[in-house]
């Protein structure tokens, strides 16, 4: 499975319709919980009164866990699946847990209850069927599952809503319209001073592609909800299984870490390919650059020393000789031309998800030199690692922070630094917990703090030509932006600063991470 859609709502939201128009319309595979019920339970009476009675049974046995066990029992091969449907928050989550792989979505349908009432008195019913609707809402979950609108990806009104109207905002929210021709791929970069978050919204975002592709170096390491940090391999390579794996040309990397990465997460060979133009860090490549570079706050970890090797082509004085990945026999089984992978990928209509590092404030070229990286950090910089034309770009995402960081000690400028303590303040927050968690993944260092810089965010727009925008940390903002689920959720103020960034960078505001959890991201795209 691909995607899963979970509906909720009330008896005569409109649940039925929708499912049935999905199948209809798209092709879906409709699972009923009240014909789960009936395998779980084959003596329960065939009413809704005996379904919800028997429903109530299950969630008090399982905590709610019964409707992803049978959902996981069927074993199915569909690629969307709509279950209709769910009536306690436990069971949407438990479908979440239990598919961490595929792309679960929840939509939650209402009506006022006069409308409800004027549907119901409608339905042709069985004669052992209840016959008001006030019998049907006696029922305490049925009475509670408006609750469910609080944790909903989509929420609707059908009373405001024709049935093709929730159609047609369903299959948005699920991706259904999206063009299949030409541009394939899908591009993520920071715009600030790396530690954007963007390895939380690559991992969320990796479920819906096909080929997932990394480039840079070590130095850059990427935290997912998935335990475990990325330095080399893409940070969606756990959550989505099915993702065939790339490291391109461009990529600079440690024999040692790449090996390490693989074998951890379970990377067979026949999923992963190194391109042969990869070039390989050597074991002096670190040391050279913390004798050199130490004062600029370089992280040491060798791409700079082993890109310089590269471009001079192996003749720095007392260097070692320049080696790529084809010349590695430890690597042999995971080398194969990316570009051919890619072109293959382009023709089968399969999607990409490219996924950049650091900052595009840190790009060599466009950045406060020399507290700079070794490349250039922005989507034209990363898709050329690639091997991939601008033509071949759907989507380019860059990842904005509330408050920008850089490394402690001699890193480079930040603009109107602040601090930790002042951060938590503002938005409500634990001091302790925030410099705790404010610590980079690959080095462990502390990280400094400054106000948002307006100016370095429209560079970046410049520079890199965003389609879309991810903010992340909004729980910095505001620290009640933790319990938000849905854009309206979010405080006044970090609306209002939304629709800045929006004003400011002249495109949407399509992603937001209001706290670092597998439910955390408020997803607004189009697309």
């Amino acid at each position: 499975m691909r995607h899963v859609l979970v509906i909720s709502g009330a008896v005569s939201a409109g649940k039925t319709t929708l499912s049935r128009a999905l199948h209809e319309r798209y092709g879906a595979r409709v699972v009923k919980t009240r014909e789960l019920i009936t395998t779980l339970r084959p003596d329960t009476p065939q009413t809704r009164v005996g379904l919800q009675l028997a429903g109530d049974g299950l969630d008090a046995e399982t905590k709610g866990r019964w409707v992803a066990d049978a959902l996981f029992e069927l074993n199915l091969s569909d690629d969307f699946v709509v279950v209709d449907a769910v009536r306690i928050v436990a069971q949407v989550e438990a479908i979440r847990v239990r598919f961490p792989s595929v792309r679960v979505q929840h939509v939650h349908l209402q009506a006022p209850d006069g409308v409800l009432l004027e549907r119901y008195a409608r339905r042709s019913l069985p004669s052992d069927e209840a016959t008001s609707y006030e019998a049907v809402r006696s029922n305490a979950t049925e009475a509670s599952v408006n609750d469910l609108a609080a944790v909903s990806d989509v929420l609707i009104d059908t009373s405001r809503n024709r049935p093709e109207d929730v159609l047609v905002r369903t299959a948005a929210r699920l991706g259904l319209y999206h063009s299949r021709e030409g541009a394939l791929v899908d591009v993520l970069v920071g715009a600030q001073w790396g530690s954007e978050g963007k390895g939380h919204v690559a991992w969320y975002l990796a479920r819906e592609y096909d080929i997932l592709m990394r480039v840079g170096g070590p130095n850059a390491g990427h935290s997912t909800i998935d335990p475990y940090k990325f330095h080399l391999l893409p940070s969606g390579t756990i959550i989505n299984p099915r993702a065939c794996i790339l490291i391109g040309p461009g990529a600079t990397i440690s024999v040692e870490t790449i090996l390490r990465e693989i074998r951890e997460c379970g990377v067979d060979e026949a999923r992963i390919a190194i391109d042969p133009e990869v070039m390989i860090i050597e074991a002096s490549d670190p040391a050279y650059e913390a004798d050199t570079l130490g004062a600029i706050g370089t992280t040491a970890q060798g791409g700079g020393y082993a890109g310089a090797r590269r471009i001079m082509r192996s003749h720095m004085k007392d260097a070692p000789a320049v080696r790529k990945a084809r010349d590695v026999p430890e690597l042999s089984a995971y080398v194969h031309p990316t570009l051919s992978i890619l072109e293959d990928a382009y023709h089968a209509g399969k999607r990409v998800f490219v996924e950049g590092t650091q900052g595009t404030g840190l790009s060599l070229l466009h950045g406060p030199f020399p507290h700079v990286t070794s490349r250039d950090t922005t989507i034209s910089g990363t898709l050329a690692e690639c091997g991939i034309p601008p033509s071949r770009v759907r989507r380019s995402i860059m990842v904005v922070r509330s408050y920008p960081i850089r490394v402690a000690g001699t890193s480079g400028p930040l603009p109107q630094e602040t601090d930790w303590d002042t951060v938590a303040k503002r938005a409500g927050l634990n001091a302790a917990d925030l410099h705790a968690r404010e610590v980079t993944t690959t080095t462990r260092r502390a990280r400094r703090v400054g106000e948002f810089d307006w100016d370095l965010f429209r560079r970046a727009c410049t520079l890199n030509g965003p389609t879309d925008i991810a903010l992340s940390f909004a729980d910095y903002i505001d620290g009640q932006n933790q319990n938000a689920r849905r854009f309206d959720q979010l405080s006044a103020e970090t609306i209002r600063f939304i629709e800045e960034l929006e004003r400011v960078g002249d495109t949407n505001v399509s992603l937001i991470t209001t706290r670092f959890h597998e439910r955390s991201i408020i997803d607004r795209r189009a697309w």
